[in-house]
């Protein structure tokens, strides 16, 4: 007699939640899925748009292939095809300086140089702080294998210079946190690997390098996105999916585990559905609040991330009207700049297809850990910000021809010194409920591979779990 198909519950609509699905239907086709959504939209933080003439992403607009999780998941899906690549005659990054846009030395890697030889000639750091820089071959490795600051372990390392004026912006860039509190081990692992294994993450970062060309600020060859836009990536995932597996518009209120199984709760006037698992994939302090009936020190314990909240203002120029030269893929400001914008990306130069010739695509990205007063000024406010910032910056004469800003609150959780040692409390807390997983980024990682690999780590946790629970009750009289 054939048995009834096992039960799982995704909540939650973005990346982490999507992968997850799609995972356990592709590993047991014969498992029925319900993912909840509370808003219309699936996909989270990724959104593409049409923005006049332009397409932009309003959140994450590509990912890298160096960590491979995202990539695998696009070839299983018969969705490579439609990556493309970033420009390869434009593969640059600039740091403001003074004023001025100054190009991210060739072979700077986030945290080291590959190649000294650009980096004595940048004029983004004096000569004092080049030959700190240089010395950091001198620095003797760190003793103990304690987490510690992005700003510790870089001043230890690099000095105060270097720190301020490349790395921090770097780095602050990518995770828009307090570079104080952000944790090396839970953001930066491999430089803090490299100081172990080689004593100094010069030598670490040349031995990683070799044979491999230079980029200046990030490796921006390994970094792919959809020729149509983020959004392209989410809508083919969901298209693998069966017909009503995801519910949009259905709030959970609640998830509370039974007897008989894992109830969900919805806002809506409806009988909670009994589910086999249950993966929840939303952000910390939301999952908390559902999960709290079950286990109050869980509860506790994810919102203990904390999150910080950005605002993105689109602006369309016609090219004539910025007399910067745009020959890169963007610019990031150092906290020491005193701006208040946190970084800008050319979207036009970045990917093909973004902006018509005519045109120039930029992003600006506002707010973050440091500058949370930012998300308290009216949209028209931060686009009139974005404008005076690019005036100033790279030329941007008069009025953009389209401006739009949207808002990610609370939307990127923060890395703390100790964030991995809060995870692992919080991963033993949800071993002691069973048929229960969490996923997403607020955990072991933020970048688009690591939702994916998050959900799909998690989505193949539980179903074991449940086929065995299945097996079990077959088995008991």
């Amino acid at each position: 007699m054939q048995q009834r198909p096992i039960q799982i519950a995704v909540i939650g609509g973005g990346i982490s939640g999507l992968s997850a699905a799609h995972r356990l239907q592709e590993l047991d086709s014969y498992c029925r899925v319900t993912l909840f959504e509370a808003s219309e939209r699936i996909g989270g933080v990724i959104r593409s748009e049409q923005q006049g003439d332009c397409l932009v992403d309003r959140g994450a607009d590509m990912f890298t292939t160096r960590d491979p999780w995202a990539l695998d998941l696009c070839q299983r899906i018969n969705f490579d095809n439609q990556l493309i690549s970033t420009n390869g005659k434009q593969r640059r990054a600039f740091v403001v300086h003074r004023g001025q846009l100054c190009e991210v030395p060739p072979g700077f890697t986030l945290m080291s140089p590959s190649r000294i030889y650009p980096v004595l000639r940048t004029p983004l750091l004096s000569w004092k702080g080049k030959l700190r820089l240089a010395a950091e071959i001198l620095v003797p490795r760190k003793k103990d294998q304690a987490d510690e600051s992005l700003t510790a372990m870089a001043t230890r390392r690099f000095g105060q210079e270097a720190y301020e004026r490349l790395i921090q912006p770097l780095i602050g860039g990518i995770y828009t946190a307090d570079p104080e509190k952000l944790s090396m081990a839970a953001t930066m692992p491999q430089f803090a690997e490299m100081e172990r294994e080689f004593g100094s993450l010069i030598r670490g970062v040349r031995k990683a390098a070799q044979n491999k060309p230079p980029a200046s600020g990030a490796r921006y060859g390994m970094f792919v996105a959809p020729q149509g836009g983020m959004t392209d990536l989410v809508d083919a995932i969901a298209a693998r999916l069966p017909t009503n597996t995801i519910q949009r518009q259905r709030t959970v209120s609640q998830v509370q585990r039974t007897a008989t199984g894992w109830e969900v709760h919805t806002e809506q006037p409806q009988q909670p559905q009994v589910f086999d698992g249950v993966l929840v994939a939303i952000p910390a302090f939301r999952a908390a609040d559902i999960l709290a009936c079950n286990h109050e020190d869980l509860a506790t314990q994810l919102r203990s991330i904390p999150y910080a909240s950005a605002a993105v203002t689109a602006l369309v120029y016609r090219r004539e009207q910025i007399k910067h030269a745009l020959n890169g893929f963007g610019f990031v400001v150092p906290q020491c700049a005193g701006r208040r914008i946190l970084a800008a990306s050319f979207s036009h130069v970045k990917f093909a297809g973004r902006a018509p010739q005519d045109l120039a695509l930029i992003r600006v990205f506002l707010g973050g850990a440091l500058q949370s007063q930012m998300l308290d000024l009216a949209d028209h406010e931060l686009e009139e910000v974005a404008r005076r910032e690019l005036n100033e910056l790279i030329g941007a004469q008069g009025p953009p021809i389209n401006c739009q800003t949207v808002r990610w609150k609370h939307a990127m959780p923060q890395y703390h010194v100790g964030h991995l040692t809060l995870v692992s409390t919080i991963e033993q807390a949800v071993a002691t409920l069973p048929g229960l997983e969490v996923a997403g980024n607020a955990y072991r990682g933020v970048g688009i591979p690591f939702c994916i690999r998050s959900g799909e780590q998690a989505a193949q946790r539980l179903l074991t779990h449940c086929k065995q629970a299945s097996r079990h009750r077959r088995r008991t009289p």
